[in-house]
């Protein structure tokens, strides 16, 4: 394992002892910044890094042991080795041991036995900065292959979220629309980045249970009878079992959302006649934007509302169809809802 061009600091109040020092990193191939002033070297280390301190015990203003236990308050890492005078007695070392120096070596400095310690702590450096860097570039891959997944993750949850339009007369813009409204009315309601992507990803599924009503009723142009209308409501349900039991958080909300989208703040709606805020607010969410986009787009029963209309409509069903606050900020939002529709409508004649 190679050493050249490590960097040193030496720390020693003896000028001679200094240049001792320097001239076997020197014969090492080292880099070393010299000081004989303990305060200054360990400004020094504020600014830059060392891969072995080298310190005297015997210094004015500032010992050796103070200077480590300075130094290791904000470097655990970098190996310390400390010059004793011969003759220093056993607690010393020991106190250095327990402030964080790694080994000793004696005045006057014998040439082979500092070339030894400094050859191992350097190559102990240097193994630990390489396990950093493994470590350091594992975190990176797996940091990417985590990323890689949840794209994966989020695409698949976008084609499946397409599913239930390949029989409903609707488009897949409007699975599009409805993500971004319920995106935009999260983020306007306070709530944090994690929920708003989950409602984005999971706000295309309030109808995937339509794959399961019969087609006679579901793409029928004219109004439903009660029977009929009775059995269309059944979706909600059926989203629910497909995905309640999934341990994607993004299908665990997309169930939640299928079964309460249809609920109304009044408590008129289905499947559980629930009532204000006992309808969850992933339910809430998705009705507001669901109803929007339903209103505002052409069906083969009914013409699309202006948007004008639709905001009316809203304003009208507050408390009563939706959940009053979250209508406000839904309508403060205008601005960015039309760009939403405007853009997404483009998407629908591609």
């Amino acid at each position: 394992m190679r050493i050249e061009n490590m960097r040193l600091l030496s720390i020693d109040d003896n000028k001679t002892n200094l240049l001792i020092v320097e001239s076997y990193a020197k014969m090492l191939q080292l880099n070393i910044d010299s000081f004989l002033d303990p305060k200054e070297a360990l400004e020094k280390t504020q600014t830059q890094e060392y891969d072995l301190v080298i310190v005297d015990f015997m210094m004015p203003d500032i010992n050796g042991l103070e200077f480590i236990e300075l130094f290791r308050k904000t470097n655990q890492e970098t190996p310390i080795i400390m010059l004793t005078a011969v003759g220093d007695d056993m607690k010393l070392q020991i106190d250095a041991l327990q402030l964080g120096a790694n080994d000793f070596l004696s005045k006057p400095i014998n040439a082979p036995a500092f070339k030894a310690r400094i050859i191992n702590m350097l190559k102990l450096r240097k193994a630990q900065l390489l396990i950093k860097d493994k470590a350091l570039l594992l975190q990176e891959e797996v940091e990417q292959a985590t990323k890689r997944l949840k794209e994966s993750e989020q695409e698949t949850l976008q084609m499946l979220g397409k599913t239930s339009e390949y029989k409903d007369p609707e488009t897949n813009a409007h699975t599009l629309r409805v993500a971004h409204y319920s995106k935009l009315l999260a983020h306007a309601y306070g709530m944090d980045k994690e929920f708003q992507e989950v409602v984005f990803y999971a706000s295309p599924f309030h109808d995937i249970g339509k794959i399961g009503i019969p087609d006679k009723i579901l793409l029928k142009p004219g109004k439903l009878n009660e029977d009929e209308f009775a059995i269309m409501k059944k979706h909600s349900s059926i989203g629910y079992e497909i995905l309640k039991g999934s341990k994607s958080k993004y299908l665990k909300a997309g169930g939640v959302i299928a079964y309460n989208h249809h609920e109304k703040y009044d408590g008129t709606g289905y499947p559980n006649g629930l009532k204000g805020e006992s309808i969850p607010i992933l339910g809430r969410i998705t009705a507001i934007a669901d109803v929007f986009d339903a209103l505002t787009s052409t069906r083969p029963y009914k013409e699309a509302w202006s948007i004008e209309q639709a905001f009316e409509l809203l304003e009208e069903e507050k408390g009563k169809h939706f959940d009053p606050i979250l209508v406000e900020l839904f309508l403060q939002q205008k601005q960015k809802v039309i760009e939403i529709y405007y853009e997404f409508k483009e998407e629908e004649t591609k």
